[in-house]
């Protein structure tokens, strides 16, 4: 009597080994996708405490290496601390804000400790709140979920412009044509190449900007020249914690800004990849985000949450597989120790970085679109939730000055286009809308 083998259960996407050398190239292409996001929070926060060209090059390696942690932790796990998701986790531009207020409060000098201290706190608060926050999933139907990615992507498309920009008024006519061309480029790639060669799209973009932009004088190579071949910051390097009860306050604010954001990135990445997220995973990916902040506060570096551009990557190149992530963050764990390396990707000029996050953004909305797109708009009042929560969300994105004259507690959420509208939708949706559409698996 034969018996008939039972099928082998079939490897979701997400858990696939891709070969070594999708690995390498897919991580790099995550890193350029986000290396500029994780740069600026230390370099603006280094700048305002008046560090030295030395010392903010060891700031920004802290928080590269301390990215790079995090998001391995967020991709491979450890027990119940990650979310298992082609996750990129580094330094959120939230707490910029907060920063900043301490520098101005407490002086330079004392304000790295203060920040520090408050940050330490603020991740414990994190970890302990995680099961808590993640049973908040019943409040994110497809209805807000689709709001919330779909403000995920505007909210970073001015980023990009500003990229094009180079922070001034208005672009040079150079930046507007290596924009485009870097543009044209990824989609042109994207549409044209075959298999894997078109999932890299976005890395082959800017290869070829960078290569265009370089004889016009657009590369600056500084960076490069003068980073150091190897560093690492010490233990608290910059600061010893000190506590202060308005500093802490307001760190646990950005706290629960960043699980909510955290939360948002990782129901949208669960739709992008085909695994919807479940109480058990947001709980993980919190807790990860905990930890991996206060491990960034031991190196120097600050509170750590998802990259939304990198959700946008995953869904513009299919590349569901969270090991190619991972090998993004050992990518950042080596620019972190060797900041010459580092040096390399900022050869890449923010031009042809905004003509590529042009479409890559935009990416993130698309999702967000998709995903409403499985709301019942039949019922007048779904139409009407998600019409104020953008309305609402896009107010801080199309006039950043709009919150200026409001307590800081307040402007901490509303200053977010991202925190406020998903904050609108939940509300409406708790008081207009309907029970949720489809609930997520509690193991995934």
């Amino acid at each position: 009597m034969t018996t008939t083998a039972a099928p082998a259960t079939e490897i979701h996407p997400v858990d696939r080994k891709p070969p070594a050398l999708q690995l390498v190239v897919g991580g790099v292409q995550h890193v350029a996708a986000m290396y500029a996001g994780v740069v600026a929070p230390p370099l603006i926060i280094g700048s305002a405490v008046g560090l030295s060209g030395g010392q903010l090059s060891l700031l920004i390696s802290a928080s590269l290496f301390t990215a790079g942690l995090a998001t391995l932790l967020q991709t491979l796990g450890v027990w119940r601390f990650g979310a298992r998701l082609p996750l990129v986790n580094g330094v959120t531009f939230a707490n910029v804000a907060p920063v900043l207020a301490i520098v101005q409060q407490h002086g330079p000098q004392n304000a790295l400790g203060i920040v520090y201290g408050a940050t330490l706190v603020g991740a414990a608060l994190m970890v302990l709140a995680a099961p808590f926050f993640s049973r908040l999933t019943r409040f994110f139907p497809p209805l807000v979920t689709g709001t919330v990615i779909t403000l995920i992507g505007v909210s970073l498309l001015p980023v990009a412009v500003d990229w094009i920009s180079s922070q001034q008024d208005s672009a040079e006519p150079h930046g507007i044509l290596l924009a485009a061309i870097t543009l044209l480029a990824v989609l042109a790639f994207n549409r044209f190449l075959p298999g894997f060669w078109s999932r890299i799209a976005l890395l082959l973009g800017l290869v070829v900007g960078t290569l265009i932009a370089w004889p016009l004088g657009e590369v600056d190579t500084s960076t490069f020249r003068e980073a150091p071949a190897f560093g690492v910051a010490s233990p608290f390097h910059f600061g010893t914690p000190a506590f202060d009860i308005a500093a802490i306050v307001s760190m646990a604010i950005v706290m629960i800004v960043i699980m909510a954001e955290s939360t948002a990135d990782m129901l949208a990445l669960g739709e992008v990849v085909g695994r919807p997220t479940g109480q058990r995973t947001l709980a993980d990916g919190l807790r990860a985000d905990g930890v991996a902040t206060a491990v960034s506060t031991v190196f120097g570096g600050f509170a750590c949450t998802a990259f939304a551009q990198n959700v946008g990557l995953v869904a513009l190149t299919r590349m569901f597989s969270r090991f190619v992530v991972a090998a993004c963050g050992a990518i950042l764990v080596l620019l972190g120790l060797f900041p010459v390396a580092g040096g390399v990707v900022a050869l890449v000029p923010q031009p042809v970085l905004g003509g590529a996050g042009l479409v890559l953004f935009g990416s993130v909305a698309v999702s967000g679109v998709r995903t409403l797109a499985t709301a019942a708009f039949d019922r007048p009042a779904n139409v009407t939730i998600v019409a104020a929560a953008l309305g609402i969300g896009i107010i801080p994105i199309a006039a950043p000055e709009f919150y200026a004259h409001f307590p800081s507690a307040v402007q901490t959420v509303l200053d977010s286009g991202i925190s406020a509208g998903c904050v609108v939708a939940v509300v409406l949706n708790l008081i207009f809308g309907t029970r949720r559409e489809r609930t997520p698996a509690a193991g995934s």
